[in-house]
């Protein structure tokens, strides 16, 4: 039997406030809806990049009050651009917080410069500049 090529499609997160995570991904990082979902006790929202294809899956619960954990186990998304510092002025421009641009004490093209961001629901973006291993 011959073994097929997979292709990664998406990652889900959970959204306390749907609108408010939707602005979030299509401002900061140019995703857009591709497609929802809407069931009785719960919502999907499909937020694409262009470039790519692949997609975040944005998941709100009815009832949902309280912010979600994240446990011990979440680390991060990556996004990487052409240009890091234009696009940390954006989202400080947008009103969000990233960190300070950063290397990490290797030296080479496995090490491009980054910085995080986190969405409204407490998860960490890292975007990377586009060198190296992310070309």
């Amino acid at each position: 039997m011959r073994a097929t090529m997979k292709k990664i499609i998406h990652l889900m997160i959970r959204a306390q406030d749907l609108e408010r995570s939707i602005a979030f991904y299509t401002s900061a990082f140019g995703l857009s809806e591709s497609h929802r979902l809407e069931f009785p006790t719960f919502k999907l929202v499909y937020l694409r990049d262009q470039n790519t294809g692949f997609e975040i899956e944005l998941t709100w619960n009815q009832g949902q009050t309280e912010p979600y954990t994240h446990g011990s186990g979440y680390g991060h998304v990556a996004f990487c651009t052409d240009d890091l510092e234009a696009c940390r002025d954006q989202l400080v421009q947008q009103g969000h917080q990233p960190g300070d641009i950063k290397t990490l004490p290797v030296s080479g093209p496995a090490a491009p410069r980054f910085f995080f961001v986190t969405d409204p629901d407490g998860y960490k973006i890292e975007v990377l500049e586009r060198a190296g291993h992310y070309v």
